[in-house]
């Protein structure tokens, strides 16, 4: 069982990422295969055996002229039988008087072996005497020489009568029609990719808040059906954005007309402990109203600004410097990006406001950076020298309105909205966010951004 877990890990880890990659790989599997199984099949069958018989009539002509030879044949017979030769059989003969041969084979190239293996079997069946075989790929002809008792018959067959055409006309074909096939599944393979990476596309900016207007359903039914629900889902949900932003807005005016005549009352009823104490009640919920609103609403309405988040977090870390606390900035590398400026200023924020609160210096970091899947993002780090968070209550207090114990309650002021807004406004932007201990004691959040 674990063996056939390895074996199928390892195969995953072969397969191409892209979906482009493997259905390419779906077509070229299956034709490759076919072709590979119909060359040997060619060559096994058809081409050894069309190659066998051609050698062994090559074979059977030199038989006989050997044996003519080998029976004495005068000067004029030898000349009659040259002259038949180069005329009906494309083949030229000499005879060496007194000469010994030395049996033996010699080719050179690829495709010879064949014919060399056919015709040296077809003259040990039929000629039955010593004999040497020559094979060059410069030369148009096969040098086949004889031993006879009193010579060596020498014979020159042009390569032709040894080899079938129909092997060159094969690969030419099988390699012609492969490449036509290859390119064709290239390019539609591409024309029914495309729509679907738009559509992957359309989708990455939704989730980074950005226009989407120009993204048009095409490609195959399927494709273009999925398009269509997404273009609807998108449609409700900035529908529901925009009535949920709407009603806030409503409700907001209705509730802060209340709190402003109960403001204005009680400031024209003197200056006791009792109404000041009223006064700040009356502020806290002015104050948790504005920070149910914020969570609630968000900033989709906000458009999408190229922006360089270096400015950005310089002068937000000059906001907190003058409340007395020690700040260091580092930056690295091009930081433009587009986001909505507002947002992302409350974000990084709640951020800084979080570290400012918990400790006595605080470190900002942004770096250019790559991702798990190799591809661009921005790396924002705030740190504090503070007291740090138990790690059990990392995600807990993203949730809203969770409030952790002494270290990070009430009293510090807040309603368990800050890092629930920060989570919300990344992921808007299609970033990720998370909580680790810092290295400088306190705790460190850490924002992922793509680009």
């Amino acid at each position: 069982m674990t063996r056939r877990r390895t074996i199928f890990y390892w195969m995953r880890k072969l397969l191409p990422r892209t979906l482009f990659a493997r259905s390419l790989l779906i077509i070229v599997i299956p034709v490759l295969i076919l072709q590979i199984l119909s060359t040997y099949i060619f060559v096994g069958n058809h081409w050894r055996k069309v190659t066998s018989r051609l050698a062994y009539g090559v074979a059977g002509e030199v038989a006989v002229l050997a044996q003519e030879m080998a029976n004495g044949a005068d000067q004029h017979r030898m000349l009659t039988m040259a002259r038949y030769s180069a005329e009906s059989l494309d083949m030229l003969i000499t005879f060496e008087p007194g000469r010994k041969l030395e049996p033996g084979v010699h080719t050179s190239g690829a495709w010879e072996g064949f014919s060399v293996d056919a015709l040296s079997k077809a003259m040990q069946n039929q000629v039955r005497r010593p004999f040497s075989l020559s094979f060059s790929p410069d030369d148009d002809w096969v040098n086949i020489g004889v031993q006879l008792p009193n010579g060596v018959l020498r014979a020159f067959a042009l390569e032709r009568r040894l080899f079938s055409s129909s092997a060159y006309i094969f690969l030419i074909w099988l390699s012609g029609s492969s490449v036509i096939l290859f390119t064709i599944a290239v390019v539609f393979m591409r024309n029914q990719i495309r729509p679907i990476r738009k559509l992957a596309t359309a989708a990455e900016r939704v989730g980074m808040g950005r226009d989407i207007s120009a993204f048009k359903p095409e490609g195959a039914r399927e494709v273009r059906q999925a398009a269509r629900a997404f273009l609807d889902m998108h449609e409700r949900i900035s529908r529901q954005i925009e009535q949920r932003t709407a009603m806030l807005a409503g409700i907001s005016h209705d509730l802060r007309t209340p709190l402003t005549r109960l403001k204005l009352g009680i400031s024209m009823l003197g200056d006791t402990p009792d109404i000041q104490d009223l006064k700040g009640d009356i502020q806290d919920m002015e104050r948790m109203i504005n920070s149910y609103l914020d969570f609630v609403r968000g900033d989709a309405q906000e458009n999408t600004e190229r922006i360089d988040l270096a400015q950005l977090i310089a002068k937000l870390a000059d906001t907190t410097a003058r409340h007395g606390r020690e700040v260091h900035v580092v930056t690295e590398g091009d930081l433009n990006i587009s986001l909505r400026p507002l947002a992302f200023e409350r974000c990084l924020q709640n951020l800084l406001s979080n570290a400012e609160k918990y400790g006595t210096a605080i470190w900002v970091s942004a770096s250019r950076q790559i991702d798990a899947r190799d591809e661009d993002m921005i790396l924002i780090i705030v740190e504090d020298n503070g007291a740090g968070l138990d790690p059990s209550l990392y995600e807990e207090v993203f949730k809203p309105f969770y409030r952790v114990d002494a270290s990070r309650n009430i009293q510090t002021g807040g309603v368990g909205l800050g890092l629930p807004i920060v989570r919300d406004i990344v992921h808007a932007h299609g970033g990720k966010v998370h909580l680790e201990k810092s290295t400088r004691g306190g705790l460190a959040a850490v924002i992922e951004l793509p680009i």
